[in-house]
């Protein structure tokens, strides 16, 4: 967590860089589908049974769900403020890291967090990645597979 109450993330992937495929530089802001292609994750609970969803790109783009139960996605829920993404190829992988202000983060004491990465290879297959996979097939929107808690520092 944050001195401001947000959440700040890093991913490090270790992999041959021409082995995956890397989505080109765009300009920051709100985009669909980027976990169609290699893509780092964030998951992170509210009290009952909603949750949260962040999605962030090496393009630069992210995008911010809210669900009210299990997959079921929050149509109204528009994000009021935008995560800090900075990417960076390293010669044995990459390193995203991201920044969520605390305006995008649900309330409460000890939020728990599923971390995960979707990666497409360079002939396009993907493999789905994360802290914890509860089930035979991976489904990040598991609840059981939020791994992580925060425990926010005290005011």
């Amino acid at each position: 967590m944050t001195a401001g109450g947000g959440l700040s993330l890093s991913y490090r992937i270790r992999c041959l860089p021409e082995a995956i495929r890397i989505p080109a530089p765009l300009p920051s802001g709100p985009a669909e589908g980027l976990w169609q292609n290699t893509c780092c994750e964030a998951f992170v609970t509210e009290v009952g049974e909603g949750y949260r969803e962040f999605n962030f790109s090496p393009s630069g783009q992210w995008a911010a769900y809210r669900f009210t139960s299990y997959r079921e996605r929050d149509a109204a829920f528009a994000a009021d403020a935008a995560p800090q993404i900075s990417f960076n190829l390293l010669a044995d992988g990459f390193e995203l890291h991201a920044t969520l202000p605390a305006a995008l983060l649900p309330s409460g004491k000890a939020p728990q967090l599923g971390l995960t990465t979707v990666i497409e290879a360079a002939a396009g297959n993907k493999s789905y990645w994360a802290l914890a996979h509860c089930a035979t097939q991976p489904d990040f929107h598991l609840r059981q597979s939020f791994a992580l808690t925060l425990n926010q520092p005290a005011p």
